[in-house]
């Protein structure tokens, strides 16, 4: 950071220097923030430190008075605050509230991964949910519902929410607020379009990154499947994909969520019935059983927003 001290020396150099120094001596103690310190700090104006600290008094009452006069400040994003340094006074730069505001709202939106959904879902918010409908109020009450238990210090497990209902309707979004909300009690959610993220191991397992992209799911600290049931069903994206990441989760009690068109008994249907025509009751049975101990079915209806 640039001395201003030296720009207090420039202008000595420019008229005589005792009659200066009286003026800024002056200007200095006259300031009122610069009162306050002196006086907290027990110094009286014409103690050795204040006159050893002079140049470091008029920076701080310099940089106050380009802010209250609407000029740059110095340092972009940061107004100076007077500190005792043993035996002298110094400035110390801290950042704006403004700033510190967008630092945290930028911590908050890393907190929050999306995997090949909009970008716009970090903005989600319960206050901007629509609760017109009886449906997506008794949502909006069992999401607010699991926020406030899991955020407490009450330990016995609560399942996530399985909200299914039609196109549109506003499942993702609901799901993505509670994501954001998370975020600023410092939890970490990964959201996934799970149709697209079967479509992407593909090529996870061209680049042997399967295991990784696995990992990722299973031990999410939040995770939110969206659009479950919509991907094209395989015996093994069923069995050795989503089976695996929700018995992990199942075993350790993570929080997890599902958005659907369909009913989990739709769901469970559409699992049983693979790409090849096979039909395994069974199979989709043992995995439904995974995502009924992981969620509480919540059903939404209503209007499509996405075209209204």
């Amino acid at each position: 950071m640039e001395n201003i001290g030296k720009a207090m020396q420039a202008e000595l150099n420019r008229s005589p220097l005792k009659e200066r120094l009286t003026s800024i001596k002056r200007e200095v103690l006259n300031d009122q923030a610069v009162k306050t310190f002196l006086s907290e700090h027990n110094l009286a104006g014409d103690d050795p430190i204040v006159e050893r600290s002079l140049s470091k008094l008029y920076e701080f009452v310099q940089e106050n008075k380009r802010s209250s006069q609407g000029q740059d400040p110095k340092f972009e994003n940061y107004h100076p605050q007077l500190i005792m340094n043993v035996n002298y006074i110094d400035v110390k730069y801290l950042p704006n509230q403004d700033f510190i505001a967008k630092q945290v709202a930028y911590q908050e939106k890393q907190r929050v991964t999306l995997v090949a959904l909009p970008k716009s879902l970090k903005e989600a918010r319960f206050s901007d949910f629509d609760t017109s409908e009886p449906s997506r109020e008794k949502a909006l009450e069992e999401v607010l519902a699991f926020a406030d238990h899991y955020l407490s210090e009450e330990t016995t497990y609560r399942p996530g929410l399985y909200l299914h209902g039609p196109f549109g309707v506003g499942k993702t979004y609901l799901l993505a607020a509670l994501a954001n909300y998370f975020a600023k009690h410092g939890l970490t959610t990964t959201m996934v379009h799970y149709p697209q993220f079967v479509l992407t191991m593909k090529d996870a397992i061209a680049d042997n990154s399967v295991k990784a992209r696995i990992d990722q799911l299973m031990t999410a600290e939040i995770l939110v499947l969206d659009d479950i049931g919509a991907e094209n069903n395989t015996a093994w994206t069923r069995d050795e994909l989503l089976g695996v990441i929700l018995q992990h989760r199942m075993q350790e009690e993570l929080p997890t969520f599902f958005s659907s068109n369909f009913s989990m008994a739709e769901l469970e249907d559409r699992l049983a019935h693979t790409s090849k025509g096979d039909y395994e009751k069974v199979k989709a049975s043992r995995l439904m059983q995974r995502i009924k101990y992981l969620s509480q079915e919540v059903m939404m209806s209503g209007r499509n927003r996405r075209f209204s």
